[in-house]
């Protein structure tokens, strides 16, 4: 699939007079991005003229400015917010049908396997049983595992670097996606060992939320921006575990998590902390047949 032969329809709220080409609106994402037309351009790895031209030609086709020019500064209008949140949409379902595609050819000569995205540090005992029924199987091919951060593994399947993710509701969104229902659990808190709460039959989520010097971790969110807060900010599970260890942070886990805890941490039961859903996703769109295998020994389990 050529990048400059796919031809990409975009609704930005102007008289419409054209359609635009991938190449094209990679150059506008660039230097919507950059707000900077020589950065744009090194980039991208071309000329600025012709950059600017392409972007000229852009504004021509759609009936309206995208950018206000000055000696000074460069900013989207209305309409190129627009185009940029929309471009980056249509740029990367492009891309993720480009490794779908190269991922099925592969696939039907023998070299490629399945892709599987799930969150480090989580559903470790299910991820386990399922890689092992599955490898039993006659038909099984290579599962590579892509072990991701926090909330990557949505990313990593919307994109087409994964074929299927481990995926945990309500945490995870699912929405355009296949789901099938894996595992329901209840949540514990992690502690430092030898915490005061050590021993209790539960806790509750005000009581967690109040823990004298153990604030709640922050997590990023979109852009990766921390939201305000006392606790640590975190990225990792890794770093995260530490950090409890340390004393400087507890955080809520799936049930599930407590099998794989450093000695140097403790947990207790959440009575009232909503209960985690762990789902097997994939594209609805998928015709894989090793996906469709891996599902199915994941239902089983």
């Amino acid at each position: 699939m050529r990048g400059d032969t796919v031809r990409v329809s975009i609704v930005v709220g102007v008289q419409y007079r054209g359609r635009v080409e991938t190449r094209e609106l990679r150059y506008f994402v660039a230097v919507a991005e950059e707000l900077h037309f020589g950065r744009a351009a090194e980039r991208l790895g071309i000329a600025q003229p012709p950059l600017s031209r392409a972007i000229r030609q852009i504004e021509r086709r759609l009936g309206a400015p995208l950018l206000t020019r000055s000696s000074r500064a460069v900013a989207l209008t209305e309409a190129g917010s627009v185009l940029l949140r929309e471009g980056r949409a249509a740029l990367d379902a492009v891309e993720a049908a480009e490794r779908r595609a190269r991922r099925t050819a592969l696939a039907a000569t023998g070299q490629a396997g399945v892709v599987l995205a799930t969150k480090a540090g989580a559903s470790g005992e299910l991820l386990r049983k399922l890689l092992d029924a599955y490898a039993a199987e006659p038909d099984a091919v290579v599962v590579e595992v892509l072990l991701c951060g926090i909330g990557e593994q949505e990313r990593l399947l919307r994109d087409g670097r994964a074929d299927v993710a481990l995926l945990h509701r309500p945490f995870d969104t699912t929405a355009g996606f296949d789901t099938e229902e894996l595992l329901t659990e209840s949540q514990i808190v992690v502690l430092p060992a030898g915490h005061s709460l050590t021993g209790r039959t539960h806790v509750t989520m005000a009581e967690v939320s109040e823990l004298p010097g153990l604030p709640l971790p922050r997590w990023p969110g979109p852009g990766g921006t921390y939201p305000d807060g006392p606790g640590p900010q975190v990225r990792d599970h890794t770093q995260l575990l530490q950090l409890v260890a340390l004393g400087r942070t507890c955080v809520v886990l799936p049930e599930s998590a407590g099998a794989q805890l450093r000695d140097d941490l403790t947990t207790v039961p959440v009575l009232d902390a909503p209960t985690v859903t762990t789902v097997i996703a994939w594209p609805p769109h998928s015709r894989s047949g090793a996906v469709a295998g891996l599902v199915r020994t994941a239902m089983r389990l």
